[in-house]
């Protein structure tokens, strides 16, 4: 067998990383469990976009109101006795950044915030209040992970079960990504919705692409997910291809002791079967990849010179290529982190925000320029929110928080789920200590995502089997 000496990746394993040995044992857990719904007609075109905010972001100081009632609420948690003044913005900031919402229509969810205040953006993000503003994104609000509807009293007596450890990172980013609190061995309800889709696409390349290496979201049952540098995917440098190669030429010897390593039958072992099995799809793989990308004309529309801004530019790339990679239906995967802000909060989050909102704006543009605006739809994940009261210069772990949905099939200018109270003390809607409990559980996020790509009723009750807890199993915000 020969192989091309560029087929050697230097993310040979993390092109398929822990998705292929899942799918190697998720196999003896449940070989069966994501039965393919039937492909959807040629040209019917959609992606989804989840971008992931490690850390916790602030989304109190984010989308923030300032009509007279609702913004002495939010001074009233956000002012401290300290020689800055806490992190509050002043009304006049937030009025000009001022959000404008859409009148309801009647007989659909959404429209002007659900306590009548007034609401401005983060002065930082200029590009996605434009895009609030002009009708291509939708404000969900006080979403956050739920096993049961949950009041704070029925939080402070105990009588409803809540996700475990629900201040912890590690947990309450499994618990977002999967969507499954109650299953601590719960694949990602992207990788579920690939399960269950991935038949739409004729290509050999993974319907989930990340664009930041390995996560949970993306991890089915049978389908694998492919991660990809932003740059492009880069070679082994001691078989005489990466940029800090040694080797002039191709290493023959090396060349010859891969192709023993991952040769198809020649191994024993499963573990070693799995590594050999996932070598091969990621040499396959990126030889597809490379070639598609390389055929095709530069965007026209420049992206922002930062993490995110890279790995939206490479999303871009491949909705770009779409075809010549037989995809009907991807489901890509970004993150960026700095999000843990203890301290430092008004200078990180500035940073932070003006880096979301530069990246998704360019995105925006060139699913515009590419003619897919209304067939790909970015929205943002993180965590958990922030408390309500001050750390020092910084805020603590929360639970709900407001979140962003993106494109030109969002029924935009709009605010979805309940606004809670912003209230220092006697606030109903916190723990008592400050964190914000979530009135839009994330199941019924990820069926309304799921619903608008496709997914059908018994596929989204099985991706998702607590959503019938919940009042709506569709929050309205696609359209």
């Amino acid at each position: 067998m020969h192989v091309h000496r560029r087929r050697f990746l230097v993310r040979s394993l993390a092109a398929l990383g822990g998705a292929g040995l899942s799918g190697a044992f998720g196999s003896l857990r449940a070989f069966a469990a994501a039965t393919s719904q039937q492909a959807f007609p040629p040209g019917d075109f959609k992606a989804l976009v989840c971008i992931f905010l490690n850390g916790g972001n602030d989304s109190f100081n984010t989308i923030v109101p300032y009509s007279a009632q609702a913004y002495a609420d939010y001074r009233s948690s956000r002012t401290v006795l300290m020689a800055n003044g806490g992190l509050a913005f002043d009304q006049a900031t937030l009025q000009a950044n001022a959000l404008v919402p859409r009148a309801p229509v009647a007989g659909l969810p959404g429209g002007p915030p659900s306590d009548g205040a007034n609401y401005g953006m983060h002065p930082a993000m200029a590009g996605l209040r434009g895009l609030f503003n002009d009708g291509r994104a939708a404000i969900v609000g006080n979403v956050g992970t739920l096993l049961h509807p949950t009041s704070q009293a029925a939080y402070q007596a105990g009588t409803v079960a809540v996700p475990p450890q629900l201040f912890s990172h590690s947990d309450q980013t499994t618990t977002w990504q999967t969507s499954r609190p109650d299953d601590a061995n719960a694949n990602g309800w992207g990788g579920r919705i690939a399960d269950l889709l991935h038949a739409a696409n004729s290509g050999a390349i993974p319907m989930c692409i990340s664009l930041s290496n390995n996560n949970l979201f993306q991890r089915g049952d049978t389908q694998d997910s492919y991660s990809i540098d932003p740059s492009g995917v880069e070679k082994l440098s001691y078989l005489g291809e990466g940029p800090e190669s040694w080797v002039i030429g191709p290493n023959a010897a090396g060349i010859a002791a891969w192709q023993a390593l991952v040769a198809e039958g020649a191994q024993a072992h499963l573990f070693e079967r799995a590594f050999a099995d996932s070598s091969r799809k990621a040499v396959d793989n990126y030889e597809v990849v490379d070639a598609a990308l390389s055929g095709a004309p530069t965007l026209a529309t420049s992206f922002p010179d930062t993490p995110l801004g890279r790995q939206l530019r490479m999303a871009a790339q491949l909705v770009q290529v779409r075809g010549a990679l037989g995809m009907a239906r991807q489901v890509f995967f970004a993150s960026v982190g700095n999000y843990d802000t203890h301290s430092y909060q008004i200078d990180d989050q500035q940073a932070n925000l003006a880096q979301l909102s530069g990246a998704i704006t360019a995105f925006q543009a060139a699913m515009d320029e590419l003619g897919t605006a209304d067939r790909v739809t970015t929205f943002t994940a993180s965590d958990f929110g922030r408390t309500l009261g001050v750390n020092g210069d910084g805020t603590d772990h929360g639970w709900g928080g407001h979140h962003l949905v993106v494109g030109g099939a969002v029924r935009g200018a709009r605010f979805y789920g309940a606004m809670p109270s912003l209230r220092a003390n006697g606030n109903p809607d916190d723990t008592g200590y400050g964190q914000v409990i979530p009135t839009t559980a994330v199941d019924q996020y990820a069926a309304t995502l799921a619903r608008w790509f496709g997914v059908d009723t018994a596929g989204i009750a099985t991706i998702l089997p607590n959503l019938g807890r919940f009042a709506s199993a569709d929050l309205g915000f696609m359209s």
